[in-house]
Formats: structure tokens, sequence, C-alpha cells
């Protein structure tokens, strides 16, 4: 049953990660003072943020109050399918759980995204996404029948890897405060992927508080931040869509498990009737039983019509498609982070994340350029 993995176009993993990391910081410490009083003394010369003069008075280090970011993203992750459920032309939909079960579901995405940013507040950046992806998803699936005991066990197994774009687009705020050079974030963004295999973008929510210490270096404005935290992402489960046979399927490799799969079927359905029959009049009449036949004659009758579903659709013209829909979520929706950053001055910053633990993975380099407004 091949054709399901239509449902690779469910997961493009968001092009994700926080602004380079800039904050507004208290300046602390009695080497300090001549610094706070000048702070305390000078005039603000920019609109934003908000209270932005009031917080240089207090004592407070702000950084550019705009800034336009280009970031690189990669990430892998293993995907759990739920609730799946497929159709062929346009016709009647068959949920699939119990005969089609997957033994691997892992996507990749790269992408670059552009991300401009102000600070509406001195504690509170807010930022827009806009990215373009590359993306896979590798899956592995095989079809699952039952016994005269009701036992299932795997008829054949096959895999496919499909590619496919995806634009994305999003906000995203960043609640941040800094003392002393430390400093913690909590960034939030919400984007939405758009494939085209799909009825509606993909939407997802990313929660990533970090944590960290800002290290001056001796030449003045340069400095290397450096952070630990998490990462946590929540997509919204439902996904359907359609596609063209001809777009997702090698349909000369896919006849022949088509017919591996009605000569199972078959195979399959004597044995059930076989012991069945081989039950006395008693034992027929035992509810257990009853219950036992019942169930797998009802999966058997359900993998029988998709067979014969997928096998019409299959040799039918190009015009012939796939419809889906189906539950899914990540496999871990946490991983921990860690990064750094290397400031050249308030303008110009470089950064690099890493994430890992859990079953995802994840890299992100980018360049900011930040300036007065």
């Amino acid at each position: 049953m091949k054709p399901l993995y239509i449902f690779c176009f469910l997961f493009l993993l968001i092009v994700s990660g926080a602004q380079a990391q800039v904050f507004t910081n208290k300046v602390v410490g009695e080497k300090n003072q001549s610094k706070r009083d000048s702070l305390k003394n000078s005039e603000y010369p920019y609109s934003l943020p908000i209270w932005g003069a009031k917080a240089t008075q207090a004592g407070y280090t702000l950084p550019y109050s705009a800034g336009l970011s280009v970031q690189y993203f990669w990430q892998e992750s293993d995907l759990i399918i739920e609730n799946l459920m497929v159709g062929f032309n346009g016709g009647k939909m068959y949920n699939v759980d119990d005969v089609v079960r997957f033994n691997k579901a892992a996507a990749t995405a790269s992408a670059v995204s552009i991300r401009p940013d102000i600070w509406v507040f001195p504690f509170l950046n807010v930022y827009g996404i806009l990215g373009k992806a590359q993306a896979s998803t590798e899956v592995g699936f095989g079809l699952w029948l039952p016994d005269s005991t009701n036992t299932y066990s795997e008829i054949f197994a096959t895999s496919t890897k499909v590619d496919f774009q995806a634009t994305t687009f999003g906000i995203g705020m960043t609640p941040t405060i800094g003392v002393g050079g430390g400093f913690l974030a909590l960034d939030l963004n919400v984007t939405w992927s758009d494939v085209p295999q799909l009825s509606r973008p993909t939407r997802t929510f990313v929660f990533g508080p970090r944590m960290g210490k800002n290290f001056k270096l001796a030449k003045p404005e340069r400095s290397i931040a450096v952070w630990v935290g998490g990462f946590r992402v929540h997509l919204n489960s439902e996904t359907d869509g359609s596609v063209n046979f001809s777009d997702i399927i090698d349909t000369d490799a896919l006849q022949p498990k088509i017919d591996e799969g009605f000569e199972k079927v078959g195979g399959a359905q004597v044995k059930v009737d076989t012991w069945w029959e081989g039950l006395s009049p008693l034992d027929q009449k035992n509810p257990v039983n009853i219950a036992k036949y019942n169930a797998a004659n009802a999966t058997l009758t359900r993998a029988s019509e998709i067979l014969v579903a997928a096998d019409a659709a299959l040799n039918d013209d190009q015009s012939a498609s796939v419809q889906y829909s189906m539950d899914k979520r990540p496999a871990d929706m946490w991983n921990f982070i860690v990064g750094s950053q290397y400031q050249i001055n308030k303008h110009f910053m470089f950064r690099f994340e890493y994430g890992f633990l859990g079953s995802r993975q994840q890299y992100m380099g980018g360049i900011q350029y930040r300036f007065g407004l």
C-alpha cells in the first residue's frame, strides 16, 4: 500500500531559531559606575523602544531598536502518524490504522529565512519571518493482517522518500532581560508553512527559553555570548489534502506490491475461514470466538477494499489522485540547545546554535545587522 506515503507532505519542520541574542542589560558593579552615570545623563536619540529614554536613565544599555537578520536552518526529526485515512479518485475514505503500521517516519528540512525585528519595549522584541525551505520525508511501513487468533503479522513492507518545497511565514516575540551581562530570553513564534500538496498551511508553534552570559572582549562593543536552553515544537495535529498518483508513485514498482497484497489477503481469509469451520457448533457460539472471527473478517474486508480502490486508481489515467487525512506530531516535543554569538559591534553579529537529545537534531547559523529607529 505504497500510496500511503502521501502523508509525507504533512510535515515541514519550521524555520526556527530566535533572533540574534541581543538584550537590554542592567549595568551593575562599582567598576561600571561611570558608565551608569553616563547613561543616566545621556539623551536617548531614538523613537523606539517605547520607554527607551527611561530605561537608559535607569542604568540600562539598549541594543539598536531595529534589525534585519538572515538565517540558515537545518533540522531532522522523527514523526508520529495516527488516525490515517486514505481514499482514491475522490471516493470512500478508509481508516488504515489497523492494517498499515509505520516503522519509520522522519522529516528533514533546510531553509533560509529573513527576519525583520523591532524593540517595542526595552524588554520586548517582536519580529517577522519569511523563509523558503526544501524538505523531504522518509517513510517505512508495512501491511499487517490478522490470523485466526486475531494476531497481526506483517505481510510485506516497503519504504519511500519524497522531496518537496514550501514557503514559511510567521510572527514572533522575545521577552528578555539582562543584568550584568547575564540574560534570560523566552522566544515564542508561530509560523505557517505553505506546502502545495496540503489543503491548508501547516501551523507550528515554538517556545524556546534560553539563559546565558555575555562576555566583553578587549575591543569596544566586541563580545561573545554563550547560552543553553530548550526548544519545544507544537503542530496543528490535523492534516488533509490530495495529490496526483503520477506525482508520488512509481507505478511499475507499486503494481507488484498490490498484486502481492491481494494474494496475502486471500490467504489470510482462507486461514480464518478454515479455523472457524473447524470449530465445533458449541465453540462457534462462544462470544470470544465470535468476536475474533468478526474482527478478523472486518479487517480483511477493509484491506481488500483498499487494495481494490488503489488498483483501480493506479490503472486509471493521469488524473488519478489520492486523498488523505491524519493526525501527526513530533516524536519528541522538547530538545536541548546550546548556542553562541560573536558580536563585532552593536551593528553586526554572527550566531550559531545546535539542538540535540531526543529524536530531533538541528543547526542554525545567521548574521544580523542592527540600526536605530
